[in-house]
């Protein structure tokens, strides 16, 4: 194993998931559970950060030279090579059979088990299927499987999750929960693997290692869809005003399906330290905020003082690249698992629901920067008037009052704002002027 672990440290830090770049990575290996057709499943924990990161890296033996060159991982002896098994049939196979049929890998205490999820009537996936990596992805891989030739039922992605926490992901337990209750925004729930194992320090814990639903076929994000009505200058707010209904509906429907509290001295001031926090970065690393500082620091102090709601699940990472626009369910929301960078344990914690409100008006005024037009007023007009319909279906659905005008919302919005600054200098400098038009309209200068 020991040869093995050696390649997976070369060859780790080359994948888009692996989360620790800059670092040689320092790994054990966690869980090693053998499957069929020379393929293992392994978990391997890097301690080259702390907290450790547990990695979920199938891997499989196959002769060399008949591994595509993206999957190579290195040789293992004997004219054989060690591959990513995600590419290899043997190993993708096995997973939907997971993921549709169920079954069992190991024992209750080291291994893991794939249950068959409910599912509608009409969403039944077919009995076999050929299995195709998503481009794009980056702290996860998703596989998409579509039906076999001459098989009948639903195609179907599994996204099998690259970093392993003990506990349910969120994006398992909240999607299948709204799936289960019947929710048309939300794709149906397929199946699920969970594994269990024993940590180094002889903890036995379980977690989520695989997640698949139903694949809307040949149908765009709203990302997509809103940069092309905004180029085209076709009118968006009717389906802005459907979307807000939507996340609304997401937020009533989680609200009942999870408990909810009152937000308490402690839980404010988190939320507040994290504004402060981010902030403090960003007057470090964007010096055209610095007039903006102490107008920010107003707009977070009202919003500390103001009443909150009752702290709820959320989706945590939402903005129009995670939203598709179907035929059949209209606009269906996706990916539940909130900022991947955030750790579990907070991203499975109640959260203030205006959160998610705020990111899609964020998102909506990046269409602005990413349309090439002459005429801004026109493309700034098309976004405002988006951005109102979406907080109006919102409101309606909901049962609240408009939340333009909520210091709360203005807030987070801020603050979002405020991160966006940080990342674009850092890594977009000629978008920098997207987050700091919208600080300078929500923190204007007397």
């Amino acid at each position: 194993m020991g040869d093995l672990l050696d390649l997976l440290a070369v060859w780790m830090p080359r994948q888009r998931w692996y989360g620790t770049k800059g670092r040689d990575p320092r790994l054990t290996v966690v869980a090693d559970w053998p499957l069929d057709d020379d393929a293992r499943l392994l978990l391997v924990r890097d301690e080259a950060v702390q907290p450790a990161i547990v990695y979920q890296v199938p891997i499989v033996q196959r002769p060399e030279g008949s591994v595509p060159p993206g999957s190579l991982i290195g040789a293992c002896g004997e004219g054989h090579v060690w591959a990513d098994a995600t590419t290899d049939p043997g190993f993708t196979d096995q997973l939907y059979a997971w993921i549709t049929e169920g079954g069992a890998v190991g024992t209750p205490e080291n291994g893991f088990v794939g249950f068959v999820l409910a599912r509608p009537a009409g969403r039944t996936p077919a009995p076999r299927a050929v299995a195709r990596v998503l481009s794009g992805e980056q702290s996860n891989t998703s596989l998409i499987f579509r039906p076999d030739e001459g098989a009948d039922g639903v195609p179907v992605i599994c996204k099998l999750f690259r970093q392993v926490n003990p506990g349910i992901n969120p994006d398992v337990e909240l999607q299948s929960a709204l799936a289960a209750g019947g929710a048309q925004f939300v794709p149906a729930a397929i199946g699920e693997v969970r594994g269990a194992w024993i940590t180094p320090e002889g903890v036995p814990v379980s977690g989520s290692l695989a997640f698949a639903q139903e694949f809307f076929e040949g149908v765009e994000d709203a990302w997509r869809v809103a940069l092309d009505a905004a180029a085209a200058g076709d009118d968006f707010a009717a389906r802005a005003h459907a979307l807000g209904a939507s996340v609304a509906g997401m937020h009533v429907a989680l609200a009942a399906q999870f408990p909810t509290r009152d937000p308490d001295a402690a839980d404010r001031a988190a939320v507040v330290g994290a504004w402060d926090r981010r902030l403090a970065i960003a007057l470090a690393e964007v010096p055209a905020l610095a007039p903006y500082a102490d107008r920010i620091r107003e707009v977070y102090a009202t919003a500390a003082a103001a009443p909150w709601p009752a702290l709820q699940r959320v989706h945590g990472d939402l903005h129009l690249g995670q939203v598709l626009h179907t035929p059949s369910n209209g606009w269906v929301l996706l990916d539940f698992e909130g900022e991947p960078l955030r750790p579990i344990e907070e991203r499975l914690m109640p959260d203030v629901a205006v959160r998610d409100v705020a990111g899609m008006l964020r998102s909506f005024d990046y269409v602005s920067g990413a349309v090439a037009d002459d005429d801004g007023e026109a493309v700034r007009a098309w976004v405002i008037a988006a951005q109102q319909a979406f907080l109006a279906g919102y409101a309606e659905t909901a049962g609240a009052q408009r939340t333009d005008d909520d210091p709360l919302l203005a807030a987070f919005e801020l603050d979002k704002a405020v991160y966006e600054a940080i990342y674009e200098t850092r890594n977009r400098p000629d978008w920098i002027g997207i987050p700091l038009a919208a600080i300078g309209r929500l923190a204007p200068l007397d």
